[in-house]
């Protein structure tokens, strides 16, 4: 039996990492400014995350959401605390396009609408809704083709409201930072505003912080730069380290009822000793400040480098805008100098790297890619 082949993969197999840097099977050691796509949060093969997951291991691993899991108290908890949600309550899965299916249900149930509005160049999943409001028909087969939701431009507040005005649109979803699209922002004026017409049009405002979210612009999740709050928050990718695990965080306002969300391997034993790994190594380790500040220099040391067309992002979510004659300059990265580095449409490099990378590393990066700038 083959693969189904849908990926396109560099000839380079990772057999061992250890915070921001991974060897492959002859021994070479490459730096990691990719995080396997934005998902090594803490580092990888951290101790305490180690520890964490082997003790779980040792005492019970698995059982299904019909008992009691006091670990998804804990987690719960400890993310309410940390998050700056700490009267939300949590839904536990295993994905971020599983977050984003379960919090569009969520939205239709709690306002008794159909219509979600979403934004151009979006990214929210592969799976039926979550690739429904997702701006790519390449990925959007006839099945997942829904009449129920509309795209407007990004930053575009009065699109926006003659959108909501109709009173029909169940909800808003929308990135903290675009992160596939090549890193483009929320302008912070347009967040504020696009809370209040959610509120007004009585729309749920979902935000989908699965890239941008867990200490990874500086704030635990982006949309807290522009001090707003949202109804329902999407999150996965660095929740777990690379663990399998997605969650939705739940306005108070919301209403549960038994049996309108389910999943079977969603919150269990090994993936909550994993996320609460996670939180314990970004509280201890002050990682949300350390991402702010790394971040903010290599943002600073890129907008003085020649032959970069444009910087974005913020913290550990950077998009490079390259010239169009740079259009092999992460694989001479990647196979010349061994740095993994991101990539996104009309030639832009992501570095989503994890957020224990050290100035020291990201001065490596930064010689690397001058280096391969000048040639």
């Amino acid at each position: 039996m083959n693969l189904f082949d849908v990926y396109t993969l560099w000839d380079i197999e990772p057999v061992k990492a250890k915070g921001c840097k991974v060897w492959d099977r002859n021994g070479t050691e490459y730096l990691d400014l990719y995080g396997g796509h934005a998902v090594i949060s803490i580092g990888h093969s951290h101790p305490h995350y180690i520890d964490k997951i082997t003790q779980q291991l040792r005492s019970i691993g698995f059982y299904s959401n019909s008992v009691v899991n006091s670990l998804q108290t804990e987690l719960a908890e400890k993310l309410g605390e940390q998050s700056g949600y700490p009267d939300y309550s949590l839904f536990l899965c295993n994905s971020g396009a599983e977050a984003n299916e379960n919090a569009l249900k969520l939205a239709s149930f709690h306002t008794g609408k159909d219509k979600v509005l979403a934004f151009g160049s979006s990214f929210h999943g592969r799976t039926s809704g979550a690739v429904a409001v997702t701006d790519n028909p390449a990925i959007r087969s006839p099945f997942n083709s829904h009449h129920n939701i509309s795209f407007v431009p990004l930053n575009d507040i009065e699109a926006v409201e003659n959108e909501l005005k109709s009173g029909e649109y169940a909800a808003v979803i929308i990135e903290g930072i675009q992160g596939v699209a090549g890193i483009f922002e929320p302008e912070t004026e347009f967040l504020k505003q696009l809370e209040a017409l959610c509120k007004k049009h009585h729309a749920a405002l979902i935000l989908d912080e699965i890239q941008s979210g867990y200490g990874r612009t500086g704030h635990f999740f982006a949309h807290q730069n522009a001090g707003i709050q949202a109804d329902l928050i999407t999150m996965a990718k660095g929740m777990g380290n690379g663990f399998p695990i997605g969650g939705v965080l739940i306005s108070p306002s919301f209403e549960a009822k038994k049996g309108m969300l389910g999943t079977t391997f969603g919150g269990n034993h090994l993936a909550c000793a994993a996320a609460i790994a996670v939180l314990d190594v970004m509280k201890n380790e002050t990682l949300t400040d350390h991402a702010a500040a790394v971040g903010k220099y290599l943002i600073d040391e890129l907008s003085k480098t020649d032959g970069i067309a444009e910087i974005r992002g913020r913290g550990l979510m950077i998009g490079v805008q390259l010239k169009p004659e740079q259009t092999d300059l992460r694989n001479r990265l990647l196979f010349e100098d061994h740095v993994f580095t991101g990539g996104a449409k009309n030639n832009i490099m992501r570095l989503l790297p994890p957020l224990s990378i050290s100035k020291t590393e990201a001065t490596l990066f930064l010689q690397s890619l001058k280096k391969q700038l000048s040639l």
